[in-house]
């Protein structure tokens, strides 16, 4: 029996009645006859595309599980082909890996520049094909279901690259874009957002004080120099919660805040702390200006449990080291 029959990856479906499809775009299919019966042997279904139109016609009836792609066509290039793969945020997810004669280092550093994850030299062995395209659907399967995870959250994520563009977005940030008024099929979103740095942003959806907010987070670079939003649906509570969050409060400030929230007077907190009169006032102008309040009431309720307890910005998974503001 040939080696390559005897590869039988594991199920990397959920559904195990369900077989992985693959979408092998070349202009000359019937050479790589060996690696489809590969392919079909372990279990994949293989859909063929002869050129990079056929294959983007093909993307808008199926979504394939990856995609095999020669570098090399007429008409539209695999590279190009691959760049419209990734601008489209229906198959962005779908992992391309290049097969082709094109073996120069500038072939090889454009397969991955415009989104390949892997790149295989002709003519191509079908067991390391095999091996190849299993590791990269595991891996699209957990990104997959991190994905699912945080969707099953309520909390909206949303990838941009260095220049502020939207890579990647949930279907969760998607609708909390279109419930704002902020079209999520845009290349970018509002620079504020992201280019302060980490931090919250508050976009209020009506000038009614009791209306919904919408909680930006910028969590700040996650992952291959790209930048991850959290957006999330707040109340009153959660715009009083992001801006004790949001404070930049230094330790003793905040010290000084939370006796005031216990009703203690200035005097009660000099002697506490050890602190002149003076220097108690002093802090407490402080804290009134970063908060942007005016009065000692204002700045308690701010910082009362009473009245973040049920804010998710004070929970656990916000005040995780790698999302406190710096």
């Amino acid at each position: 029996m040939p080696y390559w029959r005897m590869i039988v990856p594991h199920p990397l479906v959920d559904n195990p009645g369900q077989r992985p499809v693959v979408l092998v775009v070349d202009d000359a299919p019937s050479s790589l006859g060996v690696l489809c019966e590969t392919l079909e042997a372990a279990g994949y279904t293989v859909l063929v595309a002869c050129d990079g139109e056929t294959a983007l016609r093909r993307l808008a009836l199926v979504t394939p599980d990856a995609i095999l792609l020669d570098a090399l066509m007429p008409g539209m290039s695999g590279f190009d082909t691959c760049r419209q793969i990734k601008a489209d945020l229906a198959t962005t997810h779908i992992p391309v890996i290049f097969m082709t004669g094109l073996s120069e280092t500038s072939h090889v550093l454009e397969g991955f520049s415009c989104g390949g994850v892997d790149y295989v030299v002709k003519p191509v062995r079908a067991p390391e094909v095999l091996a190849r395209l299993h590791t990269h659907l595991g891996n699209a399967r957990v990104a997959r279901l991190a994905r699912d995870a945080i969707e099953a959250s309520g909390l909206g994520v949303v990838m941009l690259d260095t220049q502020g563009r939207i890579s990647w977005r949930s279907p969760c940030a998607t609708r909390l874009l279109l419930q704002f008024g902020v079209n999520p099929e845009s290349a970018s979103l509002p620079e504020s957002w992201w280019a302060a740095g980490v931090g919250i942003e508050l976009v209020a959806s009506t000038n009614e004080p009791a209306s919904p907010c919408l909680l930006v987070r910028n969590i700040g670079v996650a992952a291959a120099g790209e930048s991850m939003l959290l957006l999330e649906l707040g109340g009153d509570q959660a715009v009083s919660a992001s801006r004790f969050a949001s404070s930049a409060l230094t330790p003793r400030e905040t010290e000084v805040l939370s006796w005031v929230a216990k009703g203690k007077t200035n005097r009660d907190i000099g002697d506490i702390l050890q602190l002149s009169p003076r220097t108690v006032n002093k802090h407490l102008e402080h804290i009134f200006e970063k908060l942007g309040v005016e009065t000692r009431s204002a700045a308690a309720a701010l910082a009362s449990p009473e009245k973040t307890s049920d804010a998710r910005l004070t929970s656990a998974k916000w005040s995780a080291p790698a999302l406190v503001r710096n």
